[in-house]
């Protein structure tokens, strides 16, 4: 029997050493692999060699359908799981030996490009209003979210941000981003000054009983602060916004991006802030704008809301 657990670290650590995708992207495929082998064996499958095209399609049959994991795919995490296993099988034809590849013509999810969630402005601001400023750790979560939508960043990028990277005095950050790919973000006046007096005065408090490791946003205990932290004081300062919504913090990076666009911000510049590669991506949100004016013409056109006579 071919060691499985083997087999997946071999392409987990030729994964990290070509920086291919962000950690996030290669913790998940960590999770969906490792579900995918374990059924594997469940199924008496002892080789890769011996797993057939019908084989995937039972599994991923049983994933999508929430037999196997307990929760039906999105058809955004049936291509995640989809990817995964191209790529490791990929991986495993080219550097481990195996001879078969069952996956490499099965097709994703047809899917179309869904429109991102996002806050309005007064919905940001009552958020950003829900913390205690007189509290350290009130401080330090309102100055998190509002870099966040001040520079629209990923939840990663937040957690990891570095002392180093504040430049008070131009207005900037340099952010880490996707593929170790550093861009330079500026900020506005408010965030600035909120953040530089958590930095100052509110971050001490927190690290008075750890040593100095430059990371800015830090837990309670003056340790860097993880990104799973991080989701729960926004979804917290969702709820007590009452916002009506569940909030997530990828959400306040699409609402920094639709907000730029809908004030009439150059494309490319908000590519470039956003740190994505092709503008393609971008480019959704200049459809965001578009769906609340149909929406807002369907609702209130008197052709559009008017009823066939029968």
């Amino acid at each position: 029997m071919e060691n499985y657990e083997e087999m997946l670290g071999k392409f987990l650590d030729a994964m990290a050493l070509k920086r291919t995708g962000s950690k996030d992207t290669q913790d998940a495929y960590r999770r969906d692999l490792s579900r995918f082998l374990s059924w594997l064996q469940a199924e008496n499958i002892t080789s890769l060699n011996d797993v057939t095209p019908a084989d995937i399609a039972s599994y991923l049959g049983q994933l999508r359908t929430g037999k196997i994991g307990g929760k039906p795919l999105s058809n955004a995490s049936y291509d995640r799981n989809l990817s995964a296993l191209k790529s490791f099988y990929r991986y495993a034809c080219r550097s481990l030996g195996i001879t078969s590849n069952p996956v490499n013509r099965i097709h994703g999810a047809k899917i179309g490009r869904h429109l991102p969630d996002y806050l309005s402005f007064d919905q940001m601001e009552a958020v950003l209003d829900t913390f205690d400023l007189s509290d350290p750790a009130g401080v330090r979560n309102r100055a998190m979210i509002e870099v966040m939508y001040a520079c629209g960043l990923r939840v990663s990028e937040c957690a990891g941000l570095k002392m180093e990277d504040l430049h008070f005095s131009q207005g900037y950050l340099t952010v880490l981003g996707k593929e170790s790919k550093q861009r330079m973000v500026p900020f506005y006046p408010r965030c600035g000054q909120l953040l530089q007096h958590y930095v100052q005065y509110d971050r001490p408090l927190l690290m008075s009983k750890v040593s100095e490791h430059g990371i800015v946003f830090v837990s309670l205990k003056g340790r860097p602060i993880s990104t799973r932290a991080i989701q729960q004081i926004v979804e917290k300062a969702g709820e007590d916004a009452d916002i009506g919504m569940h909030l997530h913090p990828h959400m306040i990076r699409h609402s920094f991006a639709t907000h730029l666009i809908n004030n009439g911000a150059d494309l490319r510049v908000v590519q470039e802030l956003l740190g994505h590669e092709n503008l393609s991506t971008t480019q959704i949100y200049t459809h965001v704008d578009e769906a609340h004016l149909r929406n807002a013409v369907e609702m209130a056109h008197p052709y559009a809301v008017k009823k066939v006579k029968k």
